[in-house]
């Protein structure tokens, strides 16, 4: 069995209600409850903090900074939704030699654990079974290359 990362930046996953100033706020809590309920150990980091509508290229750095010291060569990505897709192709730009997997949630697993949890299993059962070492995107039941997973923000969803 692969030893996985995963490493969390934020995004709509991590968000929680602040009921003093009325937004959501970013708490690393939420794969803290998943992995409780998970029979495996989950190795879990947690870098940046941000939505990703305020990511920078610093902020990718930092992501590929640690993602080219970690041991594992299983890493999956909690990401806000919004630049998944940009962080994703900043990542393959530089030809790591390990498999790295994007998921996020649209809603805050505070409010809906369901599609926060789904987006997590998938990415994680994907990565125990890839053998390439590349760059994808899982969301919605989909995962494939960053290149194929787009975010249809008509629709709300990712085809």
């Amino acid at each position: 069995m692969p030893e996985i990362l995963i490493i969390n930046t934020g995004g709509t996953f991590n968000k929680v209600y602040n009921p003093l100033t009325g937004t959501l706020d970013i708490q690393h809590t939420s794969l803290k409850k998943i992995s409780q309920k998970w029979l495996c150990h989950l190795e879990i980091i947690d870098i940046i903090d941000k939505d990703s509508l305020d990511f920078t290229d610093q902020d990718r750095k930092i992501l590929l900074t640690t993602i080219q010291q970690a041991k594992q060569k299983h890493i999956i990505i909690i990401h806000g939704t919004d630049t998944i897709d940009i962080s994703a192709h900043y990542i393959a730009g530089y030809k790591i030699n390990k498999s790295i997997i994007f998921t996020g949630a649209m809603v805050p697993y505070s409010i809906d654990p369901v599609e926060a949890t789904a987006n997590l299993a998938s990415a994680y059962g994907y990565s125990m079974a890839q053998k390439e070492n590349a760059v994808y995107i899982a969301m919605h039941g989909l995962i494939d290359s960053y290149t194929k997973v787009k975010k249809d923000r008509q629709k709300g969803l990712f085809i």
